[in-house]
């Protein structure tokens, strides 16, 4: 696979291809790569994105004196070496070897550490871990769009663990029947639906990037009371998706306008092509493996090993105002704060962004991102 093509990046970010890291031919983007030993700060994107969600940051990191590197990770774009098929073997979408992953990224650009690593929505899961696992490596943590409440934990004692009841019976259950994305997004249909969109993966992705943006004015996030499915019925469809439709069907019915199509300056129709090639070639599936070692929770048992352990490094977060994925999770915002990162600086919302930040309110994104790498050395 050929790395994207010069043309469409911002002037000073190339595309190149790294073989044979961790299985895999690792596609990414970078900036800052003229001068040597200059420090690094590593980009992990989220889904369904790329790493080229991160073309207006790494500019600035790179005038700012960083080595900024942002890979396609295993599943996306134009990495390979990975699983397409829904039933192959998932044990390489297991968050230690998305890690194992980075770290070969970085090795492989002649940096034994980074001086940030910066994870976007599920991205951020990766960093987390990163700063967790390898504290020695990833000298400083930001998160983006998802908290971070810790890993597992190990139940202690010898009473048994008490059994919740079942939340997809309960949304099911609902006068207005409901569905989990998360889990939607583990089952075979979920790929087709999105690859073989009746719109088309570009219209897709389009009202998908749309939905979940500040652009859609009825993103007015706020804290959930737990995790119960009245509660998490009060979230949008995009994440608590109604029971009879795939994520194709959810999202047509929020298509922008023409008009709002054409007036989108964060993403514009030549930017989203990038994305909209890439997953028309690809598909979703890589992806979705993400959500299916999550959801079952085949890969507990490796993170448990470091249940109670808190990452410790310095640390930010970053996420937009009208972001619903601050507090999808109920309580995680609250457990990074206070006991998941123990150098936890600050919480930013920014105003005028949903899920998307670094896209849409990509000039305050790297203030406070700069500001932050300065003010924590």
């Amino acid at each position: 696979m050929e790395p994207l093509p010069s043309p469409v990046l911002p002037a000073g970010v190339r595309a190149r291809v790294l073989r044979g890291i961790n299985g895999l031919d690792i596609h990414l983007l970078e900036a800052g790569h003229e001068q040597p030993n200059r420090p690094a700060v590593l980009l992990l994107h989220g889904f369904p994105e790329l790493a080229y969600s991160w073309r207006k940051v790494l500019p600035a990191l790179a005038a700012a004196g960083y080595h900024a590197i942002a890979p396609d990770q295993r599943g996306y774009g134009r990495t390979t070496g990975w699983d397409a098929d829904y039933d192959g073997d998932l044990a390489g979408f297991r968050f230690m070897n998305l890690l194992r992953d980075a770290i070969g990224v970085l090795f492989a650009l002649g940096h034994r550490t980074a001086e940030a690593v910066v994870g976007h929505d599920f991205g951020a899961s990766v960093a987390a871990y990163a700063a967790l696992v390898r504290p020695d490596i990833f000298k400083r943590l930001v998160l983006m769009s998802a908290p971070f409440s810790g890993p597992p934990s190990v139940a202690f004692g010898e009473a048994p663990v008490a059994k919740g009841p079942d939340i997809h019976a309960a949304l099911a259950a609902l006068a207005r029947p409901r569905k989990h994305y998360q889990w939607y997004y583990s089952t075979r249909p979920a790929n087709q639906n999105m690859w073989k969109a009746r719109q088309g993966v570009h219209d897709f992705l389009r009202a998908y990037y749309h939905h979940k943006s500040a652009d859609w004015k009825a993103n007015k996030p706020f804290e959930l009371k737990g995790w119960t499915a009245d509660e998490l019925a009060k979230m949008p469809t995009y994440y608590i998706m109604d029971l009879a439709d795939g994520m194709a069907e959810t999202v047509a019915k929020e298509m922008p306008s023409p008009a709002e199509v054409a007036g989108n300056k964060w993403l514009p129709d030549s930017e989203l092509k990038i994305y909209s090639d890439e997953y028309q070639r690809n598909g979703f599936q890589g992806g979705l493996n993400w959500y299916r070692v999550r959801t079952s929770g085949r890969a507990n048992g490796e993170l448990e090993v470091f249940s109670g352990r808190t990452i410790d490094v310095p640390a930010t977060f970053i996420s937009g105002r009208s972001d619903w994925g601050i507090y999808q999770s109920p309580g995680a915002i609250e457990k990074m704060q206070k006991s998941a990162c123990t150098q936890m600086r600050e919480i930013h919302l920014i105003e005028g962004a949903g899920h998307w930040v670094q896209q849409e309110k990509s000039d305050e994104v790297n203030r406070l991102l700069l500001g932050f790498l300065t003010a924590s050395r």
